[in-house]
């Protein structure tokens, strides 16, 4: 999937200001279109609807229906929209509940108007982004890691996926081949018995996966 040339984005935040604020940023940018507003997750879905955008860039903490609630819904009602949530939060759990219900990115709102549109652009393309903030607390160690038959290399390639990075990237960083790449994640998930990449985000997160090397799986900014 490849960038649309004008990205379409609905937002959604219960604080007006904040919509305003960011609507007049990325009106900034020629090639994204800020298709519609709303200040609760139920007006979002019905602006989705009519709009069908590339991207919803939406809030976590609101009230009637949070921003992790209503990913479910809005991958219902517009499945081809790919959904970033942004949030104030560098909560573990919002992190992964976030992850597990489909939505493709999570930025945190303190990070330069730069790095939004880069999450923008890389979930509109079919991608996903993690902000640096967001990348620690999803490679934090959480309780003992266990034994799972990786080798050292499937382990930082593991945690290079978690962190969003695409097989070119995580090719470049490592010095390898993409095609050495996708030889990798095909063999960590037949070792761990996970089909989607989904499904390797919630691995790393529940397990606690590190490798002598973590600080390079991180995402830079812009």
């Amino acid at each position: 999937m490849t960038v649309p040339d004008r990205i379409k984005v609905l937002l959604v935040d219960n604080h007006p200001l904040v919509l305003e604020g960011l609507k007049a940023l990325l009106e900034t940018y020629g090639h994204i279109e800020v298709v519609g507003t709303a200040i609760q997750a139920s007006t979002g879905l019905d602006a989705a609807r009519r709009t069908l955008p590339h991207v919803v860039l939406m809030d976590i903490n609101m009230p009637q229906l949070n921003g992790v609630e209503a990913i479910d819904l809005f991958k219902a009602a517009v499945p081809e929209t790919r959904i970033l949530m942004l949030s104030m939060h560098e909560n573990r759990e919002y992190i992964s509940a976030s992850v597990l219900r489909g939505a493709a990115g999570y930025i945190l709102k303190d990070v330069p108007t730069e790095e939004i549109v880069a999450a923008i652009e890389a979930v509109a393309s079919g991608g996903r982004y993690f902000s640096s903030g967001v990348s620690e607390a999803l490679l934090s160690r959480k309780g003992t890691e266990g034994s799972d038959g990786l080798t050292a290399r499937e382990r930082d390639v593991l945690i290079k996926i978690a962190a969003g990075s695409s097989n070119r990237d995580i090719a470049d960083v490592l010095a390898i081949s993409a095609a050495t790449v996708e030889t990798h994640r095909k063999n960590i998930k037949k070792k761990l018995g996970i089909a989607t990449t989904a499904g390797l985000i919630r691995y790393v997160m529940e397990n606690g996966v590190s490798s002598p090397d973590v600080s390079s799986a991180l995402p830079t900014s812009g």
